[in-house]
Formats: C-alpha cells, sequence, structure tokens
C-alpha cells in the first residue's frame, strides 16, 4: 500500500541583502523554526525549513499547503517561483502566514505586498503595548480577550489592503508622534490581519521579533490560529 503524503508547511527564512544595504539577521530565525514545526505537526502538515529559495524546487512549491514566510530583505525568488507561488495561491491550493518581518521583503517585487496585504515602512517604536483586538471570533484572537499586552517592534505601514481584515491594532495614543521616523496612516497601526487572494487565504502577524514571543503559548496559539484560519479553519 502507498504510504499517504501529509500536506506541507514550507517555512522560508532566508536573509538577503536590501536593495540599499545589507539588512542582518534576526536571532529568533531558529526558535521560530523550531516553534512552527510543532505548530505544523499540531496541524497535520509536513514541515520544511527553506533557508535559501534557490534550493527550493518549483514543484516542491507547487505542491505546498502553506507557504509561511519570515523573510528578510530582497528574497531572490525567481520568476518561475514567483508565477507559481501567485497562481496556487489565486487559485486556493496553497495558503499564506505571514511572519514579522515578511512585510519588509521583496520591495522589488510589485505583487508581494498585495499577497502579504502590506507594505513596511518603518517602525519607530519598540515597546511594551496593549493591543486591541478587533475580531475577538477569530481562531488567531479568540484566545486573547479584548486586549493582548505584549513587547515587540511597533511597525508602520503603507498600501495596507483595502479588502484587510485587522484583527490586532495599536491604538494610537500609546505611540510616540514624535519618534524619529513616526507617521500617521489613516488606517493606523494594524499588528495582525488576514484576507483572501482569489480562492487563497493569507494570514499576516508582524508580531515575533523578540525570543520571548516564540517562548509564550499565548503567540504560539495566535499563530497557531491564524494558520488554522488561512487553511480554511473559522
Amino acid at each position: 500500500m502507498r504510504a499517504v503524503t501529509a500536506p506541507t508547511l514550507l517555512y522560508v527564512t532566508q536573509c538577503a541583502p536590501y536593495r540599499n544595504g545589507l539588512a542582518g539577521v534576526h536571532g529568533v530565525l531558529d526558535q521560530s523554526a523550531i516553534a512552527m514545526r510543532e505548530i505544523a505537526d499540531a496541524r497535520g502538515l509536513a514541515h520544511r525549513r527553506v533557508a535559501d529559495v534557490a534550493e527550493l524546487a518549483v514543484d516542491t512549491l507547487v505542491a505546498a499547503r502553506v507557504v509561511a514566510l519570515f523573510t528578510i530583505g530582497e528574497t531572490p525568488w525567481s520568476a518561475e517561483q514567483r508565477a507559481a507561488l501567485l497562481a496556487n495561491v489565486r487559485a486556493g491550493h496553497t495558503a499564506v502566514v505571514a511572519i514579522h518581518a515578511a512585510t519588509d521583503s521583496c520591495h522589488g517585487w510589485d505583487d508581494y505586498g498585495r499577497l502579504v496585504g502590506a507594505r513596511f515602512d518603518g517602525h519607530p517604536w519598540t515597546q511594551e503595548v496593549d493591543l486591541e483586538v478587533t475580531d475577538p471570533d477569530h481562531p488567531a484572537t479568540r484566545h486573547l480577550g479584548r486586549r493582548w499586552r505584549m513587547r515587540d517592534e511597533v511597525y508602520q505601514f503603507r498600501d495596507l489592503r483595502a479588502d484587510a481584515q485587522v484583527l490586532l491594532r495599536v491604538p494610537p495614543e500609546q505611540l510616540d508622534p514624535d519618534a524619529p521616523g513616526a507617521k500617521r496612516p489613516e488606517f493606523g497601526f494594524p499588528l495582525s490581519w488576514c484576507f483572501v487572494e482569489g480562492e487563497g487565504r493569507v494570514f499576516s502577524t508582524t508580531l515575533g521579533h523578540f525570543p520571548s514571543a516564540w517562548e509564550s503559548p499565548t503567540y504560539l496559539q495566535h499563530v497557531a490560529g491564524g494558520l488554522a484560519w488561512a487553511c480554511g479553519a473559522e
């Protein structure tokens, strides 16, 4: 009897230079990979970490049920990989989970901003915040109550998709408007959202910069719930 192969979660953790300089490395990448394997196992998904997309066959990318991204800089996706990922998401075959710095990747790929939901536009603040849970019934947030206190980088964004369903945001009164680089987007300061791209689902959380996140069952349940939603759970 042929063995049944479990659907796969590809966890892409590549660091690459930005267009205008070196990007550096997030120290939590290895820690996050262990946590993502645990989350994948709990979901019944096989897990593969991808540190270099040059070693990722297009057929493997096409076959993935989930592509999770904790990428930094200009990830060197090939034209064929880009086309395959977009087509598979839009056809509903592949879900995307974008984690932390994934919104600060691929600024030279026009469709990428739509794929992850917004473009990173700086992080003027690193602090504790009382996150407002804007959808307490979503699988990524229903365990949180109305507020979630956490210390992390607070990103600001441009080009947030109009159809993005915001799940978590920072009340603006908690942020110093005079911090270097601070802006006030009309949509405020969301840090997690989800949306549908074609027939596929995308979940994004920009939290997860510090080791304390990846050691926190509360944060891991946030990511796991987002993954479950992206895979079709309500």
